[in-house]
This record gives C-alpha cells, structure tokens and sequence, in this order.
C-alpha cells in the first residue's frame, strides 16, 4: 500500500468531484485522425520506433521467483528468453539458439539451468552461455564463447522485469520511471505477490485497446453487469509521471467517506487505483489484496493486439473462501475486457474505414487517454540514436494529435 497521507489526499480529490459532479479535466477536447489507428507505415513506425526502443515490462518477478526459473515470450516478433540465474539475476536473452536459428524454449514458464536446442542439441546455460556442442568431434572447432545467446537490455525493478528490444546501451530505469513514481510503486511491494492466473486475449489494434484502459467516461454504459454495479463512471483523478500516469477510479461506496472523520478512511475501500507504464501497461488494482496487469501487444496487424493478462494477489489462497472469490474475479476481469471491451473494440476497428469519421475526439474527461495519444506522438518524432529518456521531458512541448 502506498503511504497513507498521499492515499489520502488522493481519496478527497476523488470525493470533491464525487460531491460536485466532476473529474479530472484537460483544457480542451482532443481530435486524433482516425487515419492514426489505419495507416500500416504509421503502424510499423510504432512497433519500431516506440515499442522497440523504449524499456517494456516483459514479465514480473513474480512469474520468475527463484533461481532456475524462465519464461519464454513473443514481443511483435522477437523471441525472447528471460532466465533467472543460480546467483538470483534476472537475465533476457533473444530465444534463438546461434547454430541454426531454431527457438530454445516455446512460449511459456517453467524452471531449467540448461537450454538445450531442440534441432541439434547445443546447449546453453542460465546466464546464456554455449556450454556444450552436440558431437563437438565431427562439426569441428567452435569457439564457446563467440557463440552464447544474444543479450537483451534487461532489469529488474518494482516487481517488473523490464527488457528493451533494440540497442545494447544498459537501461536506465531510474531515468525511464523516475524518482516519484518509482518511490511510489516501490511501496506496493509486488515483487512479493503471487501470480493467480494468467491469460491472452485477442483484441482490437493496440490502440483502440489500449484507449479504453485510460477512462471510464464508458463505464455505466459498457458495463453495465461487470464493473457499474460497484464502480463510478466518468470520475477520474489524474497525475502524469512523464509518459506514466496514475488513474484513480473510486468506487460508489466512496460516498461513505464524507460521514467518516479522515483518520478513519481506509481509501483502498473505496479507490481502485491503476498504474500505466508507456505504452502499453495497465496494472490496476494495487491497493487491495489483488490485482490485475495487462499487457497490450500490437498483432500481427494493425487491426489485431493480444493482450497477457495477469491477476495476482498479495497473498497465497489458502482458504476455500479465498479460491472462490479470486475465480469470480478473475472471470468478471475476463469477461469484462474480452466479451465487454474487446467485442465492442473490434466493432470500432471493423468501422473505421467507413468514412462516417475523419477524426476523433478525445473529451476534456478523457485527459488521460489525451496524455498518451500526445506522448506517443512525440516518440515517433524522435531520430534514430535520439535517448528515449527524453521523453520523460517533453510533455508540455509534445505536439496534439490533430
């Protein structure tokens, strides 16, 4: 749980607006061309120039907790191996083996110190050195150490292990994150938690899944039986760590806040907070015992993403009781981005060529959804060899969408 003075503060934000029927507001509406969700080259200059440069959560830690333990993962065509050594670090290596190309591990986790091809059975270690030649007498002399697995950027912080998918310069996490929200999401402790379940889900263009993570002016109308029964609609409070933001979504029993004197607030109750990493990361939840993170992919198209959706909690289920309820919120997670959000996702992705609009618009309520839509256009402007990190910078100079 975050520090409680700040949780607080958070949750009189929320019931100010609660009390005078607003939310989180940005100066003016938005309009982004709907070309920006169609355009294939503009597409293929996101994959490249965004999600392969910048740091991406790969994986939590929880999903690599000791030593031995690896997962196996397609990033928009890269595969990737992520291997946790005898000495407890966590590695990420391109998951080919360097004989003839073949993938060491199909995608997935599981625990293993050696790597062994499956073509030709050169075998590699955890920290991804060539350890052994199939019948080294007949294919002749190799140099071992020419030929151990190509390294990813990687590292290890907040519960996340986060790899870059271009470059070989080391991350710069604290520079990536920074100081703020990192102390922030150092205190919610998750690379403790424990993974539940996990899941990929077909959706959408990575874009038009990705809006709908960012407001929930949809909430009452979308949601009707899955998250409006306990959730507030268009009520948000909004803060911007760079490119990162911070979406506080109260519940209705947050109302029961203003009968309670402050010191007797426990706003998890009552405030389900979301943590967003650019571009593509929605972890909400965190406050609680229980969580969920989703990580949106673009597809093999601009008209399909997949999403890797994992539910944690911060405590092993033990009890009947605590499987039982975890189930049911695990599904209501699934059913209300697969059969909710994602189906009319891809109602707006199969519409957008029809011309009945050139642009969108984005709401004064949608600032969130306004402040990455302008992030993301300021990635694309940035050259070749130009740090990322500069990003973290730019935001009052990014340019609209429009």
């Amino acid at each position: 749980m975050i520090d409680r003075a700040l949780a607080v503060a958070l949750a009189q934000r929320a019931l100010k607006h609660l009390h005078e029927g607003t939310t989180d507001q940005a100066q003016d509406v938005m309009r982004v061309p709907v070309s920006d969700y169609l355009d294939e080259g503009l597409w293929h200059d996101e994959v490249d120039r965004v999600f392969k440069r910048v740091p991406l959560m790969a994986a939590l830690t929880a999903e690599l907790p000791g030593p031995g333990d690896y997962k196996a993962l397609d990033l928009m065509g890269v595969p990737v191996l992520l291997s946790r050594g005898r000495d407890g670090e966590a590695r990420a290596f391109l998951n080919v083996c360097r004989h003839r190309g073949a993938q060491l591990c199909p995608a997935g986790t599981g625990t293993r110190h050696r790597f062994r091809c499956p073509y030709h059975a050169w075998v590699y270690d955890d920290r991804g050195a060539l350890v052994a030649v199939h019948r080294p007498g007949t294919f002749g002399e190799v140099d071992a150490a020419e030929f151990g697995l190509r390294p990813l950027p990687v590292a290890e912080r907040y519960g996340f292990v986060w790899v870059r998918l271009s470059g070989d310069e080391p991350l710069d996490l604290d520079a990536w994150i920074g100081e703020e929200y990192g102390e922030e999401l150092a205190q919610l402790d998750l690379g403790s938690w424990h993974v539940y379940e996990q899941r990929e889900l077909p959706g959408p263009g990575w874009k038009v899944a990705y809006d709908g993570y960012l407001e929930n002016y949809h909430v009452q109308a979308l949601h009707r039986t899955t998250f409006a029964p306990t959730n507030t609609s268009n009520l948000m409070v909004v803060d911007a760590f760079g490119p990162h933001q911070r979406i506080l979504y109260p519940s209705k029993s947050l109302a029961a806040l203003k009968d309670q004197p402050q010191s007797e607030w426990d706003p998890a109750e009552h405030c389900g907070a979301v943590y967003t990493f650019f571009p593509n990361v929605s972890m909400a939840g965190t406050w609680d015992g229980h969580a969920v993170v989703s990580q949106i992919l673009p597809g093999e198209t601009p008209e399909r993403s997949r999403t890797i959706q994992t539910v944690l909690t911060r405590e092993p289920c033990e009890s009947e009781a605590e499987r039982c309820y975890m189930a049911e919120f695990s599904e209501l997670l699934r059913r209300g981005v697969l059969e909710e959000d994602y189906r009319t996702g891809a109602q707006v992705q199969a519409a957008l060529g029809s011309t009945a609009n050139t642009h969108f618009t984005f709401g004064r309520n949608e600032l969130a959804l306004q402040h990455h839509h302008r992030y993301l256009k300021r990635a694309l402007t940035l050259e070749p060899g130009e740090p990322e990190l500069r990003l973290r910078h730019l935001v009052d100079t990014a340019p609209t969408a429009d």
